[in-house]
Parts: C-alpha cells; sequence; structure tokens
C-alpha cells in the first residue's frame, strides 16, 4: 500500500487512543492552570492581607529606633533620654508582637494605647492630631485584616 493512504486509513481502536491522549493533555493543561490561578490568588492574598501591617510598621520602627538611638536630639514634653529610650524599647517589643500572630492583639493594644496617648498629647498642645487618629485606625484595621477572629465574640 501507499504511504499517503496508510496514513489516512487509522484503525478506529488507534483513533480512539489518539483521543484519550489529547483529552488526557487537554485536562492536564486545564488543571496547570487551575493551580497556577490558585498560587496566584493565595500569594495575592497573602501580600494584601501583610501590605497594611508592613506600612504600619513602616512608621513605627523608625520612630522607635529613633527615640532609641538619638533621644537627646528630640524636643519632644519627654526630655528626659531614660524614657524616651524605654519608649522606644517599648515600642519595638510592641512591634514585634504585632507581628507574631498569637501576640498580635496584645501588640495592637500597645500600639493603639500608645498612639491615642500621642492623640491626648497633641489636643492638649493644639497641633494636629488627625494624623495620630488615622495611624490608631490604620493599626487595628491591620490587626483585623490579618486575624478577625480576634474581633469576634465566641
Amino acid at each position: 500500500m501507499f504511504p499517503i493512504i496508510q496514513r489516512l486509513i487509522v484503525s478506529p481502536k488507534r483513533l480512539l487512543i489518539d483521543n484519550l491522549r489529547i483529552d488526557t493533555q487537554t485536562i492536564d493543561l486545564k488543571k496547570h492552570n487551575e493551580l497556577k490561578i490558585m498560587k496566584t490568588k493565595k500569594i495575592l492574598s497573602t501580600l494584601l492581607t501583610w501590605l497594611p501591617s508592613v506600612i504600619i510598621l513602616v512608621f513605627f520602627i523608625p520612630n522607635a529606633l529613633h527615640k532609641v538611638l538619638r533621644p537627646s536630639q528630640l524636643k519632644k514634653i519627654i526630655t528626659n533620654n531614660t524614657a524616651l529610650i524605654m519608649i522606644g524599647i517599648f515600642l519595638l517589643i510592641a512591634s514585634a508582637m504585632f507581628l507574631y500572630k498569637k501576640t498580635m492583639l496584645i501588640g495592637t493594644t500597645f500600639l493603639a494605647s500608645y498612639m491615642t496617648l500621642i492623640v491626648c498629647i497633641h489636643m492638649y498642645k493644639g497641633k494636629p492630631y488627625e494624623v495620630a487618629i488615622l495611624i490608631v485606625m490604620a493599626t487595628i484595621f491591620a490587626a483585623y485584616i490579618r486575624k478577625p477572629q480576634l474581633f469576634h465574640e465566641k
């Protein structure tokens, strides 16, 4: 038989096997795409969950380091260098607790309490305090996004 005609004549069994191969490859490709989409969703979910916390810590950590490393250069209500260093250490510990999942509620409470005191001081001195209030709200919001179960009654 001629090779061209031989290619055209395909047994039903071979045709079935070829269709199964194509179907199997299609299913594998669909599964692969679904897995890629699921991984991407998981990465985006994690990134969006941690983003507010990172933004909050970008404010608190430099503030704490500035209090610890250069307390004499600050013109604050508290002029005692030791007190400023202690406040800086407190902020660093509270920030670390805010990052760790098991102590996040305590860290959030410490950071929000500190900023609430800052709001009160700004109000007393007649300085603008709106940004400090937003930082308090953002701190609580970031904790809520990371672990909403903490804010619901059991």
